[in-house]
């Protein structure tokens, strides 16, 4: 999620043409929207960290209910 902060901030800061970034070329944001794009669909999957984060939830909900069951 930081990455996607980034690159918006970036965005952003490039139209407006605001300090280092008015000489910047857009193909940099661009790039970095590549990589995020990559990470999100297939490094992201590969490294199992999607299911990971579904699971977890689901943990924490499971005994969200076991606790307000037994309470």
């Amino acid at each position: 999620m930081p990455l996607i902060i980034i690159i918006v901030l970036l965005s952003v800061l490039k139209y407006l043409e605001i300090g280092p970034l008015e000489n910047m070329s857009w193909w940099w944001i661009v790039g970095l929207f590549i990589v995020a794009f990559l990470w999100f669909e297939f490094f992201e999957r590969m490294l199992g960290r999607d299911k990971r984060k579904a699971h977890e939830q689901l943990e924490k909900a499971r005994k969200e209910r076991v606790n307000k069951t037994f309470k």
